[in-house]
């Protein structure tokens, strides 16, 4: 069996959404004789996230709500790298796409390594044909899963549905294929979105 950690390190200085100052991590270490003991305080979106309904949806659902076997489950990557700008429906209305998949999709992204404003995303017209094929999740590899959409539509297009919505993974080094995901958000009560450790694991019997 081979473990694919697929989860962005959080440190001072990291990639941030739209290389926003407030939205990079602080970290303080203290260090007491032998002891040593640090306090973090970051944005619940830093890197490898999942978000929650109530990101995009007015008194929507919060991130413990979500099933922990929805996110430690079969997952499928989809290999996207020669979308341009956005994944539109056209992209993946062949790549086998089913009812109950969580789907990964690996763009242009992963090869960036610092923000990138031009960052490949899911169009409307993706987040409504996923939405209606009534998979489970959707994972991409950028800190946002749309951009510079007035009222944000592919978020609200896929929550509305249930469908679970995870942004910054780093699939540089995964091919396409099946494999077992293991997705833990931090069980933070009462918030829209939680970091997360995402691990791919392939060639695991399930």
């Amino acid at each position: 069996m081979k473990i694919h950690d697929i989860t962005a390190p959080i440190y001072k200085g990291m990639p941030v959404y739209k290389n926003k100052p407030e939205k990079q991590p602080d970290i303080q270490t203290k260090t007491n004789a032998h002891v040593t003991e640090s306090r973090i305080s970051m944005d619940v979106h830093t890197g490898t996230h999942v978000d929650a309904p109530l990101h995009m949806i007015n008194d929507g659902e919060t991130i413990e709500t979500i099933a922990i076997e929805n996110l430690v489950r079969p997952c499928k990557v989809v290999d996207v790298t020669d979308a341009e700008e956005k994944i539109s429906k056209s992209d993946i209305e062949n790549a086998g796409i089913e009812a109950g998949d969580f789907i990964l999709f690996k763009t242009k992204n992963s090869f960036d390594t610092e923000f990138n404003f031009d960052f490949i995303y899911v169009a409307e017209d993706a987040a409504n044909y996923l939405a209606e094929k009534k998979i489970t999740g959707v994972g991409i590899d950028a800190l946002g899963i749309e951009r510079a959409q007035e009222g944000h539509p592919t978020h609200r297009a896929l929550m509305s549905q249930g469908v679970i919505i995870m942004e910054g993974l780093q699939l540089k080094d995964v091919e396409a294929g099946d494999y077992f995901m293991v997705a833990a958000p931090l069980k933070i009560e009462g918030t829209d979105a939680s970091p997360a450790r995402v691990l791919l694991l392939e060639g695991l019997s399930y």
